[in-house]
């Protein structure tokens, strides 16, 4: 025990772990070498590809904001460059007509996932749907999502829940007039509340036995540590640093936090004769095909788990950033705003209350949507994919085993597909057969394939009935002395894109309170 602590205090003292890292960083210098010497031997015709850097090789080039860096690069290599990062190989698409390519007519090839370090430990070992190789486990899951989870027949069922959350919504909007209201919050308040009454049967807003457990910050932390820089995800062989640097460690206690409530939460509905409710929520019906048994692959408890975080890893921010964005774009373009309520108005009439029978007449609105996912996609290069074979795109070789990012940020903006593509119009979606359900690929903000988001339906569903709500309970504008210009439209880059300021305006009730 003596020599123990001894060899501990050796440690501390001579500062062993500066020294880890500097033989690390000697061991990846070495290996990178010898990869670069034995990929000269193979004569493949891979796409462009910038200048790289010894050992980080085009990792720099990413900055900040790599869906912005990559569209330049796009502009001086061309729509498929081929990108060294750290140890991984990668492309990055820019066009649509190499985005079909790749996610159709490679569909099959290019279907799996590469095993994120965040993702590993926060997605129960990535045994979802978005994070998950492909596979008989993805294809079981993706199957269950598709036909249990969110068929149309089953978003159906949660129109009362969208109801009764986008008239909590109204109130709390109302009772902030005549003073500002931050519009982002609510927003925000409204995709949570919606998500979990649909997958828990109740909130997370409100105070009470349940807020103590702090979900909404637990769900903010997950979705910066999926979309965060980890080193082991850009040089395999150096994971271990990720633990050295407390990577490891945060994702560690974040997984306890998420994972004890989600413990409680199903061993409530295991408890409780969950069978006598008169809808049932998505537990209740992962558990129900659990129960069930399956002659394919069970579900076992860790499972439901990751399937259920999913939602909220996904459907959460994607209601919420297009709604955000959403407004925000409709209140600097007064008259797109004039034109989507006088439509609303004009089918709802006198009614307080938007119906979703209604949504179907609102075609102006449903061109406003596709205009606010084409210039704001929730994800700006979608999930990454990795290729399971070799591949040839557009003439050039794609070896198994590299990374695809596909910039539908960019290709949403990419003037070989749009006019004027940096302004918002939807007017150009009116009698047009465009939409984002992935056949489309000048509009992939779900992504298309096999591994496009399976929650388009219940997202869409979830956007359009506030969206129409909020236009046509409301007058807009900004607070006094604010011009559209002062608005801050810088964005937050992370697995999602959020807008990096709160959007703060006026509501003024068109109704009595």
């Amino acid at each position: 025990m003596a020599t123990q602590m001894a060899f501990r205090q050796w440690l501390i003292k001579e500062n062993f772990v500066p020294f880890l890292l500097l033989a690390s960083i000697f061991l990846l210098v070495l290996r990178t070498f010898f990869f670069y010497k034995k990929s000269r031997k193979r004569k493949v015709n891979l796409p462009p590809s910038p200048p790289k850097l010894p050992i980080i090789g085009n990792l720099h080039q990413l900055g900040k904001m790599p869906h912005l860096s990559l569209k330049c690069l796009a502009e001086k290599f061309g729509p498929i460059i081929y990108l060294q990062l750290g140890q991984i190989p990668a492309v990055a698409i820019s066009s649509a007509r190499l985005a079909k390519e790749a996610m159709k007519t490679h569909d099959l090839a290019v279907a799996s996932r590469p095993q994120f370090f965040s993702a590993k430990h926060l997605v129960y070992g990535c045994t979802d749907i978005a994070f998950s190789p492909y596979g008989a486990y993805w294809r079981h899951v993706r199957k269950i999502c598709i036909f249990e989870l969110l068929s149309a027949k089953r978003v159906q069922s949660y129109s009362f829940v969208r109801e009764e959350e986008v008239a909590r919504l109204v109130h709390r909007v109302e009772e902030s007039y005549p003073s500002t209201t931050n519009l982002t919050k609510m927003l925000g308040l409204y995709a949570n509340d919606v998500l979990s009454r649909v997958a828990f049967g109740r909130d997370f807003s409100g105070g009470g036995e349940y807020d103590r457990h702090g979900f909404q910050e637990i769900l903010h932390e997950i979705q910066i540590l999926l979309g965060g820089f980890n080193l082991g995800d850009f040089f395999p062989s150096m994971e271990f640093i990720d633990s050295l640097t407390g990577t490891k460690s945060r994702l560690q206690k974040t997984f306890r936090r998420f994972d004890r409530l989600f413990d409680q939460l199903l061993d409530e509905h295991v408890n409780q004769k969950r069978e006598t409710k008169e809808h049932k929520d998505l537990v209740d019906v992962l558990l129900h095909i659990q129960e069930s048994g399956s002659d394919e692959i069970p579900l076992t408890k860790d499972n439901i788990k990751a399937i259920i975080l999913d939602m909220f890893a996904a459907g959460t921010d994607t209601t919420w950033i297009a709604l955000d964005w959403g407004m925000t774009e409709l209140i600097i373009n007064p008259k797109v705003m004039e034109r989507a309520q006088a439509e609303v108005r004009n089918v709802v009439g006198d009614r307080r209350v938007v119906l979703e029978s209604d949504l179907a007449q609102l075609q102006y609105l449903k061109a406003v949507i596709k205009e606010i996912f084409r210039l704001h996609p929730p994800n700006p290069l979608l999930l990454p994919r990795e290729s399971m074979e070799d591949v040839s795109i557009d003439g050039y070789d794609i070896p198994a085993k590299t990374r695809f990012f596909v910039n539908a940020w960019a290709i949403g903006r990419d003037p070989e597909s749009w006019e004027n593509p940096d302004l918002f119009e939807p007017e150009r979606f009116m009698g047009s057969t465009i939409d984002f359900k992935g056949q489309h690929f000048e509009l992939i903000p779900f992504g298309a394939g096999r591994r496009m988001c399976p929650a388009i339906t219940f997202g869409t569903a979830s956007v359009e009935l506030v969206l129409a709500q909020l236009l046509h309970s409301f007058d807009w504008e900004l607070p006094p002395n604010t011009k559209p210009k002062d608005l801050d439209m810088a964005e937050v880059f992370g697995i999602t894109m959020h807008r990096i300021a709160d959007l703060i305006v006026i509501a003024q009730p068109r109704f009595p309170v």
